[in-house]
Parts: C-alpha cells; sequence; structure tokens
C-alpha cells in the first residue's frame, strides 16, 4: 500500500461514524479509531495495548465481541453496554492467514440516543394506554374519524392504533408495524403515508418475500444501461428511487436477504444508493415503513437478520391486534367486502342473519384476508341473492389442502389441465395459510423463485400483511 492509499484509509476511518478496532489473534488491540474515549471511558492511548479479555473484566466492554469472535472464528455481531453506559451495536470479522487467525476488525456504532427515542416513545404509548384503561376515550378527531371509516374500523383496540399512528405520522421516524398476516398492514401503511407530510409524494410497497432473491438489487437499487445481460437499454431506476419524496413501505421485511439488509442499512444511514453498474451515487429521501408477522428479535438470534438494521426499522413499534381480538370490526369488514363484490358482479346480494352469526363467531386465522376470501365464496357459491350458506364455514384451524380434497378429472379435461387446475387451488389455498412465498416454498420443498413464478403463471398475488 503506498502513501496515498495510506492517507485515504487514515481518513476514512478517522471520519467515519463507526469506532474501528484492529485486535491480534491473541486479543491485543494494535489500533483504534479516534473519538472513542466518549463512548468507551478510557482514552485511545489507554486502550491501546490492552487486552479485551481484561476489558470485558473491567467492564469497559460488555461484552467483547473480539472474544466471540476467537471463540467461534466466525463474524460476530452483538449489542454491547460500554463502561460509561453507552449502548452500541457491534461487529467483528476475523482476518486468517494460512488458516491461523492473525487479527479481528471489529466496527461499533453508539445507539444510544435511538435507544432514548424507543423508550419514550414506549413511555408515551404506556401513558396513552394507561388513559384508556381509567376508561377516558381518545379525544374527538374529525380527520380520525373520516379515516377509521374507510378503513372500516369500529373496535377501540384499532382506534388506539389509528390514534397512536396520526400523532407519529408528521415525525418522518421509520415505523415497524407488527401483527399476524391479514391483518392490514398494508392498509394502515398507506394511511400513515397520507396522514404524513409526505402525502403529496409516491407511496411505494414492496413485497419483499415476493422478489427472487438474484433480482432483488436490480428491483430495489435500479441499474444502468448495460449494467448486465438482459438490462433495459436506457437503465431502470430502482423501488428505492421511485419512492422519493414519500413513503417507502417494505412488508415482510424479515424475509429481506442478508445482503440486501447490509445495503438497505447503508441507504438508511447516508440517504444515498448507487444504480448497478454505476459509480455515481445519488441521494434519496423516502419515509421507511416496514412491516411484519415475524419476531425480529429472534431473526437476529438466529443470525438471519441484522441487529444494527433491527434497531434502526424498530423506532416506532406499532402492533395491530388480530381480528379474533376486536369483533367489532367484523361487521363494518364483512358490507364493505359484500359492497365491492356487488359492484364488480353486478347483483345486490345480502347475508342471511344466521350467516352473520357464524362470521361474529369465528376466530378467522388468517384475520380480514380470511373473512374477505370467505365472503367472496360464499358470494359466488349462493345462488340466490339471499346468502344462507356456504360450501365451507371458517375454522379456528384450517387444515392443510390435501390431494384427495380436490375434484377428480372432468371429462374431455386434459392432463395438462387438470394439474394446472389442481397446482392452482393448492396455491391459492396456501398463499391464504402461509405468511410469504418462502414459507410456501419450504411446504412445498421448491425453490421461491418457482412459487413466484408460479403465482404469476396463474393471477394469484403473493401472500402479504
Amino acid at each position: 500500500m503506498d502513501e496515498i492509499d495510506r492517507s485515504v484509509l487514515k481518513t476514512i476511518v478517522e471520519t467515519a461514524n463507526d469506532h474501528f478496532f484492529i485486535v491480534s489473534g491473541g486479543g491485543q488491540i494494535l489500533d483504534i479509531s479516534p473519538g472513542v474515549e466518549a463512548v468507551y471511558g478510557l482514552a485511545r492511548e489507554a486502550l491501546l495495548g490492552s487486552n479485551v479479555s481484561t476489558l470485558e473484566r473491567d467492564g469497559v466492554l460488555k461484552p467483547s465481541i473480539s472474544l466471540e469472535v476467537m471463540r467461534t472464528h466466525r463474524p460476530a455481531q452483538l449489542m454491547q453496554v460500554t463502561g460509561t453506559g453507552r449502548r452500541v451495536i457491534a461487529e467483528a470479522h476475523p482476518v486468517f492467514v494460512n488458516g491461523r487467525l492473525e487479527r479481528i476488525v471489529s466496527r461499533s456504532r453508539d445507539m444510544t440516543d435511538l435507544q432514548l427515542l424507543q423508550d419514550e416513545y414506549a413511555l408515551l404509548q404506556k401513558r396513552f394506554n394507561e388513559h384508556v384503561k381509567r376508561g377516558q376515550s381518545v379525544v374527538d378527531d374529525p380527520a380520525l374519524d373520516s379515516a377509521l371509516e374507510d378503513l372500516q374500523v369500529r373496535s377501540h383496540a384499532m382506534r388506539e392504533v389509528a390514534s397512536l399512528l396520526k400523532r407519529v405520522a408528521p415525525s418522518g421516524a421509520s415505523v415497524l408495524m407488527l401483527g399476524e398476516s391479514g391483518v392490514g398492514k398494508t392498509a394502515f401503511a398507506r394511511q400513515l403515508h397520507r396522514w404524513s407530510e409526505r402525502a403529496a409524494g409516491p407511496f411505494v410497497e414492496v413485497n419483499c418475500g415476493a422478489i427472487p432473491e438474484n433480482l432483488f438489487e436490480s428491483e430495489m437499487f435500479g441499474y444502468q444501461p448495460g449494467a448486465f445481460s438482459g438490462a433495459a437499454r436506457q437503465g431502470k431506476a430502482g423501488l428505492l428511487e421511485q419512492a422519493e419524496g414519500g413513503t417507502l413501505f417494505l412488508d415482510e421485511i424479515g424475509e429481506l436477504p442478508l445482503l440486501m439488509q447490509t445495503k438497505l442499512l447503508k441507504v438508511i444511514q447516508d440517504g444515498k444508493l448507487t444504480r448497478l453498474g454505476d459509480t455515481r451515487p445519488r441521494r434519496v429521501d423516502f419515509r421507511l415503513v416496514v412491516a411484519t408477522n415475524q419476531d425480529l428479535a429472534a431473526r437476529v438470534q438466529e443470525g438471519l437478520f441484522r441487529l444494527d438494521l433491527y434497531y434502526r426499522l424498530n423506532v416506532i413499534p406499532v402492533t395491530l391486534p388480530a381480528l379474533r381480538e376486536r369483533r367489532e370490526d367484523i361487521p363494518a369488514l364483512a358490507e364493505a367486502c359484500l359492497a365491492r363484490l356487488n359492484a364488480h358482479y353486478g347483483r345486490q346480494k345480502f347475508l342471511d342473519n344466521h350467516v352473520w352469526s357464524t362470521l361474529m363467531g369465528s376466530d378467522w386465522p388468517g384475520n380480514v384476508r380470511e373473512l374477505e376470501n370467505w365472503l367472496e365464496r360464499a358470494w359466488l357459491s349462493s345462488a340466490s341473492d339471499q346468502i344462507e350458506s356456504v360450501e365451507a364455514t371458517p375454522t379456528t384451524a384450517r387444515p392443510e389442502p390435501t390431494l384427495e380434497a380436490y375434484e377428480s378429472i372432468a371429462r374431455e379435461e386434459t392432463l395438462p389441465a387438470y394439474l394446472a387446475r389442481v397446482e392452482q387451488r393448492l396455491l391459492r389455498e396456501l398463499c391464504q395459510q402461509h405468511p410469504s412465498t418462502y414459507a410456501i416454498a419450504k411446504r412445498l420443498g421448491i425453490s421461491q423463485s418457482s412459487v413466484v413464478r408460479k403465482l404469476r403463471k396463474h393471477g394469484l398475488s403473493a401472500p402479504h400483511g
């Protein structure tokens, strides 16, 4: 490495927001970037030459990520509490020479301010819930009432959720929407966008489980002309760029590939991205809203989700309750669905009273999506305008489809046509039962990209919250 390269590397290290450590294979700190004293409580000179095991014993590093790498010989990522009480995310990578661990390169980023923001929000949410439990209703808000009417929301639980979203909408902070598949996370993400100061901008929805991994980077980041074989002649702006000035909604964020997690984190931190085949970074400005029905903290523990990205996304977590926990919303949702079906098919059908009791008494494990699918089947199977019964009734647990459940081949139907019909029905039912195309692929024992292709072939939508 020549003098210019050393100067460039020195500038990068000294101006970065992260704190870098270079540790020997035996645990001695060989070099460290400036600015560590405020975070770790020791001057740079005192840290140099120290052993990470001693620093962990003395409480300067709790725990030491370098010791974890020394133990496992694998990259590691964890949350540290320093001797000054700061919370940092640390990431470390081993460096091997001829199979021997010679160096450990680690970096840490102070997340204390973000944690304080999360704690402040959690306190506000706790006070708000206590306010509601004391019997005091949410303050009347005509704009909120109008939005809830559009969303077919009547329950107190969902009104609380909507009220919280309306209060945080102007902030621009990242929002993490949690809840079972089908509870309406997408609808509430759209409403959050309408309440925000970016309402005039685009709302770009991305189902992270529906894009094949080999196409993910080009779809998300875009590409320049000639970036790869088959690239459009004029290039293409990615989904991140398309969200400029608006809201980017990433559904099924837990399915985001690890490589894309790293790239997304860099975009969030830098506010810039680089298209495939380009060297020029482009500034992007969007509000990030993500959703998942998975336990992201558990995926972090399993090594499937980056800890630092998790903390970046988990600024304002909002949980949408399941439909069985807010049954008072069922009538409005059912009436709205029937109205859409009547308008689409040009009839004016209605539900018999005993069907209403069935709707209200069911647990709806698939939530709003299952309710809407069930109502469509009921509408289509009813010969008269009064819907009295359907082929199948909603249950608390949906049995997995089996080949025995499908009718036999029709007269004069070819084998390819029959198999296509069975495949379409099977995929439709699996989309109701599983949260993502990855889960469907695992169930069927095929690749996720194959599932996506088959859904497109049959005109089916991938499952999303």
